[in-house]
């Protein structure tokens, strides 16, 4: 975390509040707002515009190819996060980076609504690189508006989470409706104007964030040189695929994605068991942390289906007409924001009961909980693709009744996963540790391309086949972390 951003003015916690809460808190929760807006409703359109045929204004990839891309794109964002809080960190301080990376994204989209093939690919990694300085930075930045800490603290957050659920539901909502009224590249415009509002919010009334996330002095010039060469290297790459001499193979790409971020992941927590020189105690906890990296990859794999196979399910095989309307088949992808929203509170009231009821879950059941309610979700996707084998097409409420269970997956799992990694860590390694929770989220976004990739559409069984993997991914994984509870209670000693 950036050195200026652990430490707010006195007025952001004192004379400057909105609502009881600081009044930088608005300033932030529309910028994630914003760009949530793009990142789900450009992501809800993303596969359907590469899968579509060139007739129909698409770029025609074939589907193993285009969920490829997918998820080297998502996985992208997350890993990039890694470096966009180290550029914040040494270089630009929280602030700039959040505008940077807003620019990016405001460019990146543009890139994407010209419709030309050689810059589409190019626009996506301009959006990667946006989304890993912005997204880490301005949570980075809501902390530091709470120097006290305490419940105001929590509150805020909570707030600050329903902007990035609000966003993420009108975007997916509006974007994919747009696109269909009047085209993609329309459709690819409206992302990048959200997020020119988002940023142009932000400049205009940062004042009010005050000292936090200020550039940190002084600037080291290795650091500069480092990112220069980088970005020379990168700009080098593309040149060369854009002219063709540099032959991607988006697939095979992703294969190897996966073995890298698999090959980092274990290189990284060997060393920690084994090299750290960790105590006994801190070893204990760090297998609990290899247990809860190995469940977060695979949610994400199956989580992420929801852009790309079942994105796909429901423009070729659900029935979207509602009341003379033909939906969109993007306009799905609002389902699931607004099932968090209608649910996170629920969820927050449950644990509370059980909390005062002296019920205390660790963390182990709400991953095998959160595993598991995927793994149902999966199952009901796997009935629906029966009757889609019989030659039926089926009711968006297969896809609403997934986005249930996910959504009430996601609530058990990801919160608490964020925060058991910064619990078990030791204080000296949670920076590391808290990176590999983002690599398992981008190994897990990239594996989800290439389950994606399997279902061939010239092959309609492999559609059912494919969800019923993924349930008995989930069962096991889930049910095993369940059944660890016992071990992993005992090596949690100490850690609520």
């Amino acid at each position: 975390m950036n050195r200026a951003v652990g430490v707010a003015a006195a007025t952001a916690s004192g004379t400057d509040t909105l609502l009881g809460q600081p009044r930088g808190l608005a300033t932030l929760f529309l910028t994630e707002m914003w760009e949530r807006f793009t990142y789900y409703g450009m992501r809800a359109i993303l596969i359907l515009f590469m899968a579509a045929a060139v007739q129909k204004g698409g770029l025609g990839i074939p589907d193993a190819s285009a969920s490829a891309i997918y998820g080297l794109y998502l996985g992208s964002t997350y890993l990039l996060g890694l470096a966009g809080g180290w550029m914040a960190d040494r270089l630009l301080g929280a602030q700039r980076a959040v505008l940077c990376g807003g620019f990016f994204i405001m460019v990146g989209n543009a890139l994407l609504a010209l419709g030309s093939s050689a810059v589409f690919f190019v626009g996506l990694l301009v959006i990667a690189m946006g989304v890993g300085l912005l997204k880490p930075n301005v949570s980075g930045l809501v902390a530091s508006l709470y120097p006290e800490g305490g419940a105001r603290r929590d509150a805020g957050f909570s707030i600050f989470y329903m902007g990035i659920n609000l966003g993420a539901f009108i975007g997916s909502l509006l974007v994919p409706w747009i696109a269909a009224l009047s085209g993609w590249h329309v459709g690819f415009a409206l992302p990048a104007v959200g997020m020119g509002i988002g940023i142009a919010q932000f400049h205009l009334t940062r004042r009010y964030l005050h000292h936090a996330g200020l550039p940190p002095t002084p600037a080291r010039r290795g650091a500069w040189t480092a990112v220069i060469v980088l970005l020379a290297l990168l700009a080098a790459l593309v040149a060369l695929a854009l002219a063709g001499t540099l032959k991607i193979d988006a697939v095979a790409l992703s294969a190897s994605a996966t073995w890298a971020y698999a090959a980092l992941g274990f290189g990284y927590f060997v060393y920690l068991l084994y090299f750290a020189g960790l105590s006994r105690e801190e070893r204990g906890r760090a297998w609990v942390m290899v247990a809860l990296f190995v469940g977060s990859v695979m949610f994400f794999a199956g989580y992420e289906q929801q852009g790309a196979s079942f994105n796909l399910f429901a423009d070729r095989y659900t029935d979207r007409h509602v009341l003379g309307w033909n939906m969109p088949a993007g306009v799905l992808q609002a389902v699931n924001p607004l099932w968090v929203i209608t649910l996170a509170p629920v969820l927050a009231f449950v644990w509370v009961g059980l909390d005062r009821r002296g019920i205390d879950l660790p963390a182990s059941i709400k991953f095998g909980l959160g595993l598991l309610c995927l793994g149902l979700g999966f199952l009901v996707m796997y009935f629906a693709s029966l009757h889609v084998l019989a030659g039926e097409r089926v009711l968006p409420t297969w896809l609403v009744l997934t986005y249930f269970l996910h959504s009430v997956g996601e609530l058990c799992l990801s919160p608490v996963g964020l925060s058991y990694m910064s619990k078990l860590a030791p204080p000296r390694f949670v920076g590391q540790v808290m990176g590999m929770w983002f690599l398992s989220m981008a190994l897990g976004s990239n594996i989800a391309g290439q389950l994606s990739g399997t279902y061939d559409s010239t092959h309609l069984e492999s559609l059912p086949a494919l969800f019923i993997r993924v349930f008995w991914y989930c069962a096991i994984v889930g049910g095993v972390m369940m059944l660890l509870t016992p071990w992993i209670r005992r090596l949690m000693v100490g850690v609520k």
